[in-house]
């Protein structure tokens, strides 16, 4: 005897071989035996055999009208069998009614199946929209082919038009447009970026990166919004007695600091850090504030700015040289003699700018061996050689308390990186650190935020600290208490000289203006209290921000990077190790991985060869060509690389995958050490 059966959702055909009470023993065609239950089986028959039985009834299955079938079928539920002899007539055959069962049992949006051989036809209505769902389905998949081919061709489809940034940066998975996409990436072997790219959806690689950054973080745009007429503060500011001169990038705008010297009885010095002050103009809620709170940082990358404030703000409150600006200013009286500290003083008022001096007109003159022996022509000569000599009695008495914390001495015979876009050209220019004005700016900025972070506790006013520990995992922090910074070597640290550009110092800045005018009740009169939710808000949006505007930085200096290698046709580079098959070109602030190179002591000298690199991906190939040695020089650019612990602005990484920024786009305190 033989039987059709059901078994794990399939039909199924075979011989008995054996009968216990309702379970049978069942030989396949195959060979293969199974077990079944006397409930599964739909049909008994002689003949034909199993195998003929299947074949005959696939034949039969592949001839049989679904919609006719499905309208001689009763609306209420029915045997498979009384189904067979309503359509193949009064002789159907065990083949043609095997034949029913397996259409019937393949066809779920024409037949619901109710039970063993038992089946309903689906209302009208239903299978009327879900044969729309099936053609429309068909419809889509032939689009989706047609989008494919015109990818792969180089073409971009007009339907693909408007939509390139959210294709890539926040695809929908569903559409057609992001499935044409991932099918024409894996057809192609390469990124969906590279196609829309090629396809000229996306202009070019470094179009790619930018206007990705944009969409992500500034979806309405890098403009701002129209915040009217601005002006000044109608307080009347004492105007001090001080011709102040700030040191930056010929490219800066955002002039946060000024400098001056003033010589007083008794042999001592009156040094002014005088810092640009928004918060005199801007209130806690207003709407410039709430610009500023929104974007938490001017947004820096080699050949581009996206400002903190709006362009009207800046020019109003940045200190360029001509009438008097509102500074808050820091006033540190200084032995002559011995450049010790004597006393400090905190005023907000109106300094007189008197020059704007540029790194790349004074670097070359301004030396420690003109300092020295008093040399060379330049503006605010005399003011210059007294900053340089209380910039490095600041610094020897910061290595003292760095060596406390089990720290090594900063090195300052590292090479940063200016980086000059002009066009898709770029130009990558080496500048040693620790230069006398590199010097200068970076100490009395670390005295003017460690002062004022000291002042603020002084005056139990609560402001924005960075932290950081010498060692460990997660070893620099902001928060809202004091504590030591030992990587800086001073006992707080609270930003606050460059409020232009960062949003925490802006807010440092309220509430340093309430403890220069109110003194012990500042506490009262400052714009954020203890325990005030919006400082812990502030501090984590502006961690969670700078974390993202770094990480762009970084993405855009290491394109750049590549950029230059394909602009001056690098075949061959040279790199230092810097730990395991970890090392750093030599000509370009670049890191990458050498694979199969070895083990080598720190600074061993590589040559290269470049195989391959891609813009758009920022990979780049390299084999080693041969190892060349180590240099002095080199062991000394690289050595105590570990114990550097640097508070440059974007990140507290001594060793970062690019080290180095434009001058102009680095805050007064953040060249100390470069990333």
């Amino acid at each position: 005897m033989n039987v059709f059966f059901q078994e794990s959702g399939c039909f199924k055909a075979g011989t008995i071989l054996s009968q216990q009470g309702q379970s049978y023993q069942v030989e396949l065609p195959g060979g293969r035996r199974c077990k079944i239950k006397s409930r599964d089986i739909l049909l008994s028959f002689e003949l034909p055999s199993p195998l003929d039985l299947v074949k005959q009834a696939d034949a039969f299955a592949r001839d049989i009208d679904l919609q006719f079938l499905w309208e001689c079928a009763p609306a209420e539920g029915f045997s498979f069998i009384t189904l067979a002899a309503e359509y193949f007539g009064c002789g159907v055959s065990v083949s043609q009614q095997a034949a029913l069962a397996l259409v019937l049992q393949a066809s779920p949006i024409y037949f619901r199946r109710k039970g063993a051989g038992q089946y309903q036809r689906a209302p009208e209505e239903q299978l009327q929209a879900a044969l729309e769902g099936i053609e429309r389905k068909k419809q889509q998949a032939m689009l989706q082919t047609d989008y494919v081919e015109q990818l792969v061709a180089g073409h971009l489809p007009d339907a693909f038009k408007g939509l390139e940034l959210q294709l890539l940066f926040r695809p929908d998975k569903n559409t057609i447009e992001s499935k044409a996409l991932d099918v024409a990436a894996f057809t192609t072997g390469k990124t969906a970026a590279e196609i829309m790219i090629a396809c000229g959806g996306i202009s070019s690689p470094r179009a790619f990166h930018e206007t990705g950054f944009l969409y992500e973080h500034f979806p309405r745009g890098k403009g701002f919004p129209d915040i009217g007429p601005v002006s000044l503060p109608d307080e009347n500011l004492p105007l001090a007695d001080v011709e102040a001169f700030s040191i930056d990038d010929i490219s800066t705008t955002e002039i946060d600091d000024a400098l001056s010297v003033k010589v007083l009885p008794d042999g001592l010095l009156r040094v002014g850090i005088h810092i640009a002050a928004p918060a005199l103009g801007i209130r806690r809620g207003d709407v410039i504030d709430s610009i500023a709170r929104e974007r938490m940082s001017t947004v820096y990358a080699p050949g581009e700015k996206i400002t903190m404030l709006p362009d009207a703000v800046v020019d109003l409150y940045t200190l360029k040289q001509g009438a008097p600006r509102p500074a808050l200013s820091l006033y540190v009286i200084i032995d002559a003699e011995t450049y010790e500290s004597v006393a400090t003083e905190t005023r907000a008022e109106q300094v007189q700018i008197s020059a704007n001096l540029r790194h790349n007109e004074l670097d070359a003159i301004v030396t420690a061996e003109t300092l020295a022996d008093g040399t060379g022509n330049y503006l605010h000569k005399n003011e210059l050689g007294v900053l340089w000599h209380f910039a490095q009695a600041l610094y020897s008495k910061r290595q003292v308390a760095r060596a406390k914390s089990g720290l090594r001495p900063e090195v300052n015979n590292k090479l940063d990186f200016n980086f000059y876009i002009a066009g898709d050209n770029v130009s990558i220019e080496p500048r040693t650190r620790g230069a006398p004005l590199d010097l200068i700016v970076a100490e009395m900025a670390i005295l003017a935020n460690s002062t004022w972070g000291k002042l603020l506790a002084e005056c139990g006013v609560p402001g924005i600290y960075r932290v950081q520990r010498a060692y460990g995992v997660n070893r620099t922090r902001m928060q809202i208490v004091p504590a030591p910074h030992e990587g800086l070597g001073v006992e707080q640290y609270a930003w606050s000289t460059s409020p232009l550009r960062r949003y925490v110092d802006l807010v440092n800045q309220w509430q340093l203006l309430a403890c220069a005018r109110h003194g012990v009740t500042a506490k009262l009169a400052a714009p954020f209290k203890q325990k005030d939710a919006d400082l812990y808000a502030t501090v984590s949006s502006f961690e969670a921000a700078y974390a993202m505007y770094g990480e762009y930085q970084s993405r855009m200096e290491r394109y750049w990077c590549l950029r230059w290698l394909m602009q001056e046709n690098k075949t061959q580079v040279q790199a230092s190790v810097l730990k395991g098959d970890v090392v750093r070109l030599n000509e370009i602030p670049l890191t990458v991985v050498a694979p199969g190179l070895g083990t080598h002591a720190r600074g061993t000298q590589i040559l290269l060869d470049v195989i391959t690199l891609d813009v758009v991906t920022l990979t780049v190939s390299l084999r080693v060509a041969k190892v060349l040695g180590v240099t002095q020089e080199i062991l000394a650019d690289v050595s105590h690389s570990d114990d550097i612990v640097s508070d440059n602005g974007i990140g507290d990484e001594a060793i970062s995958p690019i080290a180095g920024i434009k001058a102009a786009e680095v805050p007064v305190a953040d060249i100390v050490v470069a990333r």
